[in-house]
Parts: structure tokens; sequence; C-alpha cells
């Protein structure tokens, strides 16, 4: 094969290049700095076999990784006098060891880290580069790490490939030629295949939150662990989404395949789920050999927030350890973080922003494993805090959703003890109050946690498209629903209250939005604009005191009246109220307030009405049903 030429004319003799692993090693000087591949791209036989030499000129070098996932390099005492690991992340195997200074962590940003290697600021002696066997041209594939390689041999003075037939072939920016290698060595050892993640119906619930705010069109970037692999379940009935990540996986992969992924809407790599590594099985590996459905890039253009900011609905989903009532993070640590450093969370953040309609979001368990709450009032004194609240928008446990942007930090508050974990709340209010971030006479009952109806979350599309999600009132509704009342007009306060009420300063509304679950359902109607949600409807009944009837009343935004939200709101009233074992609704309706006697006479059952006083005293019973409604009049 020594004879043969590649396309462009270069000789390829690339078998003369293959040597054994202990041939390279006898290239190193002692302090050289060596670059080795992340994660299942780590050259697994060379690392093992400089691990294991013995040879007086592997002294005080320097082993440089992306991010240290891989098992082959240790970071133990043993290894000490021969080499030191630098990583630009602190996840995995390498965070125990920052932290008892036998690693050393470079703070970097992920998109500046080849400019680094390119200028020298970073030195490179050497690199290790895992590649696919050359073709019949010479040509191989950088395949599962595009990351910096590409850089890192340019940098370096000695370049050697570790061939692997196991490793895929990849598409983007992944070809390379054996010219660009001074020495090749034949793999022994199998990639780092990566086993998928358990996770529980914790997981399940927090990725059910976010997917419903993560709108269709949406582009999203993933890592490994429980959060991504139930939310690669959770998203898979949404339609065209985009893939804008610095790491591909099995839940990835997944939701390729379910057809909720078609990169259609993306403005930058349109087509194309787009990555810099792989973390995965084996079966991962299979799927993306040669497979057109995914490129790969340098992680100078996969995590450059412009680049980003480029695809619309870019949504940067980051998981956390512990959220404070302000907005400030705590990341995670260890080996159950991949995504979340500080300077990778930094740049999908930013690119978030720079996004149209993009937008951020933490999530995490109420509490975690030790029992412990996870939204907290600070997280002071807390490591790798991530102290950027002003551009955070929202936050999921598996409680639900608190949206944070343009809220006050007393609003930010009541939405993420709304979504602490039920047991934690009061204690939270309390603290609160202390720290002066909610009012003195703010009222919380003990029971709300326990007793607020999660099951209450459905979704409708009324008249011109116009979509709300329902759900059971929260104490964090105050504001919203005080911006609702003052958007009425006074013959619709008049209607509502049957008084020509002026104000509703908070002593009134927190009363209204502070609700006994066991007497009293009230149901919002929600929107989303610009990011935020607002309320748009309420409806609600109170149990009658030793009576099997409740009262009943409810109102909807007078922009958004005859889309048929007033029937919808009080049909899923009758149905919550019968599944309490409520025999009936009565209500008082003013007589000259047509529109509400309508939604009662739509009804499936019959109304008995007396009028008195310029008002009707409505009387609704669910047993009987209208002839129509049993079939006898059709």
């Amino acid at each position: 094969m020594g004879d043969r030429r590649d396309r462009e004319g270069r000789e390829v003799a690339w078998q003369g290049k293959i040597v054994k692993p202990e041939e390279v090693l006898e290239r190193i000087e002692p302090g050289m700095t060596i670059f080795l591949g992340t994660g299942v791209a780590e050259p697994r036989t060379l690392v093992k076999h400089l691990t294991a030499s013995m040879a007086s000129n592997l002294q005080d070098l320097e082993l440089i990784q992306m991010v240290s996932l891989g098992d082959a390099v240790s970071v133990d005492e043993r290894h000490s006098r021969k080499f030191r690991l630098k990583t630009f992340f602190s996840g995995w195997i390498a965070s125990e060891a920052i932290s008892q200074g036998r690693v050393d962590l470079i703070p970097s940003r992920f998109s500046r880290i080849p400019s680094l290697l390119r200028t020298g600021v970073i030195h490179v002696d050497v690199a290790f580069v895992q590649i696919t066997p050359p073709d019949a041209s010479g040509y191989c594939n950088l395949g599962i790490g595009a990351d910096v390689s590409r850089q890192a041999m340019e940098a370096a003075k000695l370049v050697v490939g570790e061939i692997n037939p196991e490793v895929p072939g990849t598409l983007g920016d992944t070809i390379v030629h054996v010219n660009d290698f001074d020495l090749l060595v034949e793999s022994t050892e199998p990639p780092f295949f990566i086993p998928r993640w358990p996770y529980d119906e914790t997981y399940l619930q927090i990725a059910s939150h976010i997917a419903s705010v993560v709108e269709d069109g949406s582009c999203i970037s993933f890592a490994i662990g429980p959060l991504y692999e139930a939310l690669g379940q959770a998203l898979a009935k949404k339609r065209n989404l985009g893939v804008h990540s610095p790491f591909f996986t099995d839940a990835l992969m997944d939701l390729i395949k379910s057809g909720a992924v078609t990169n259609r809407n993306k403005t930058v790599f349109r087509g194309k789920s787009v990555a810099s590594y792989v973390l995965g099985t084996k079966e991962l590996m299979r799927w993306l050999d040669r497979n057109p459905l995914v490129e790969f890039q340098p992680v100078d253009v996969v995590m450059d927030p412009k680049v980003i900011g480029m695809n619309d609905r870019t949504v940067a989903i980051l998981p956390a350890r512990k959220v404070d009532l302000t907005g400030n993070v705590a990341l995670r640590t260890g080996k159950r973080n991949v995504t979340a450093g500080p300077g990778a969370v930094q740049e999908l953040f930013m690119g978030a922003a720079l996004s149209k309609k993009g937008r951020t979001l933490f999530a995490l368990p109420s509490r975690n494993r030790q029992g412990e709450p996870n939204i907290v009032l600070s997280v002071d004194g807390l490591s790798y805090q991530f102290s950027n609240r002003e551009s955070l928008d929202l936050v999921a446990t598996e409680y639900g959703v608190a949206y944070l942007m343009g809220r006050t930090l007393r609003e930010r508050a009541l939405a993420l003890i709304d979504i602490a974990h039920p047991d934690d709340r009061m204690e939270l209010v309390r603290q609160a109050k202390e720290a002066k971030i909610l009012y003195a006479d703010q009222i919380y009952f003990p029971e709300t946690g326990r007793l607020y109806p999660h099951h209450i979350a459905y979704t409708h599309t009324f008249k011109g498209n116009l979509t709300v999600r329902f759900r059971a009132i929260k104490p964090s509704d105050e504001e919203e629903m005080r911006r609702l009342f003052y958007r009425f007009s006074d013959q619709a306060v008049y209607y509502r209250y049957f008084s020509p009420v002026k104000t509703m300063p908070h002593q009134k509304m927190q009363e209204y939005v502070n609700v006994d679950y066991r007497r009293v359902m009230s149901v919002v109607g929600v929107i989303e604009e610009g990011g935020v949600e607002r309320i748009i409807a309420e409806g609600r009944y109170v149990r009658k005191a030793e009576s099997a009837y409740a009262d009943t009343a409810f109102v909807v935004d007078e922009a958004y009246q005859g889309l048929g939200i007033a029937t919808y709101l009080f049909q899923m009233l009758v149905r919550l109220a019968r599944e309490e074992g409520i025999e009936g609704f009565t209500a008082d309706i003013l007589a000259a307030n047509k529109a509400m006697l309508r939604v009662f006479e739509k009804s499936a059952f019959p109304i008995k009405a007396a009028l008195s006083g310029g008002s009707y005293e409505i009387t609704l019973t669910f047993e009987e049903q209208k002839e129509k409604k049993e079939g006898k009049g059709a």
C-alpha cells in the first residue's frame, strides 16, 4: 500500500507509520505536555501504556483533557511524579481530585479553548488522538470527539493516532489524513462506552414540566444523566425540534428516532443535529456510523454563543444542585455532572439570551438523595455557584415550573416556594420573612403543599389558535390575579363582585389566592406572553357548609371573551366537583350578565333560576341530565 496516493496526489504510506505503544513513549521527554482525546474518544491503549510504563523519561508530564470522563487516566497519588492532569471541566472523576489538589482545573469558556491552543497560550507538545481505520486513500475520521482535537494536532510537535475499528465514522469537521500523523498505533482497547442512566418517577415529573414550556420548533442541548434520559421520553411528542448540543447521547438518539427532531427550523446547520462529543453506549456508536442526520463540529463552533443564538427558540436546559429564593444557582459536581460547568453554562446562557424567543431553565429535584431541601434561602457558601439570576427564566422541579423573568425578588421567592418540597415550604416562608424578602403578613397555609391538586393540568386551543393552560391557583399567583383584576372594566367588576370594587390590595388578594383545597377549588387559565405566564381566566367553587352543593363563579379577561374559555372552564369545574362528591352548583348572576347566563344555559344539566333584586339565583344539579344529552331528544 506504500505506493498508493490519495485524491490530492499525496503518498499514502500509513502502514509504515504503525508502531508499538512503547515506541511512542520513547519519543516522550520529561516535562512535555500531552493532549488526550476526551471521554469515548479517549485513546485508551496509549493512555494505559503511559500509565503502566516505568520508563525513566516519563516524568513530570502534563496531561490535558477537555473533560476527564474516561477510566484510563488515573489521578491518584501513585502517578503524581509521572504526570499531572489538567482539565477544563471539574465534573466526573476529576472533581474530587481537583478539590484535593491532585488535578489542575483551567477555568475557561469551552468556545475559547481552541484559540488557547492555536495561539500557544496553552502549550501542547504531543497529541494522542483516537481515529477510525484509514480508507484506501488514507483518510481517517475523528469519529466521536471533534472538540479541539484538530487544533491540538496542529499545535503539537508529535501527533499520534490510535486506530480503533470500533469508532464510528461521523460527518462534519471530522476528516483527517494519515499524513497528519507522525505515528500510528493499533488500539487493543474498546472505546470507553458510557451506560445509560436510570431515572425514577421524580425525574419523569420534572421532565414533564420542562416539556410543557418547550415549544414545538425549539432548539435544545443535552448531556447525560437521569434528567436528560427522562427528557428524551417527555419530548418525544414535540414537533420540529432542533439539536445544537456539546454532547450527543443515547437519549438524543431516541428523541430523533421518535420523529420529534427534524432541525427544520434551525438557521445554522439546518437539517442537522450538531454536537462536539459523543457520550453513550455501543448501540449509539453503531447508530452514528455515517449517519447523515448528525454533524460534528469543533467546540468553538458548537459552544460559541453567537452561533447558538442564531437558532430561534434556543432552550438552555441545565441541571442544578441548589437554587435559592432569589434565583442564584449552585451547580452540580462529581460524577453525576457533565454539562453544567460554569464555563459551559455561561455560554449556553449567553446563546439562549441572543436567540429570538430563547429561554434558560434550571432543573432539579425538590430534595437531594439525603432528603435535604434543594430550594433554599441562599446558596452562599456552596461551591460552583452560577450567579446570573438576571438571565434565568425558569426553574423546574417535580412540583412544577417557576417563572422568574421580570418578577420582583418577592414574586420570585413565592414562585420558587411553590415548587419546593411541600414539607419545606412553611420553613422557607418563615426564613424569607426574616430576610425581608416576603411581606411580614404573608399568608401561607401549612397544608397548601400537600393538598395542591397537581393532577389539574390541561391544555386547550381555542378560536384564533389561542393555547391556554389550566391549573389550580397558587399563592404565587397573587400579582397576576391582581393585574387581571385591574384589567377589568367597571362593569365586569360589578358583574363579578356585585359592587363597584375599585382596589385589590395585597391583603385582599393574598387571601383570595391562598385557598384551602379541601373546601375551595380555584382553576386559572394561563397563556404565555413574552416568555412569562399571564392569567386570563379564573373559576372557582366553594363548598357550602352542611350542604352537598357548592357556590361557583368565574371570570375571563375581556380581551379573550367569546372564544369559549368560560364554557371550557365551567365544564372543568363541574367535572372536578363531581369527582369530589359535590351534587350541584349554585350561583348568583346579575340579570344583565347575559354572557354568564348563556354558559349555564348551555350546560348538560337543567338549571333552576329565581329572579330576585336584579339577579338570578341559579341552582344546577349534576344528577339530572337534559333530555338531549341522554339522546332522547336527538
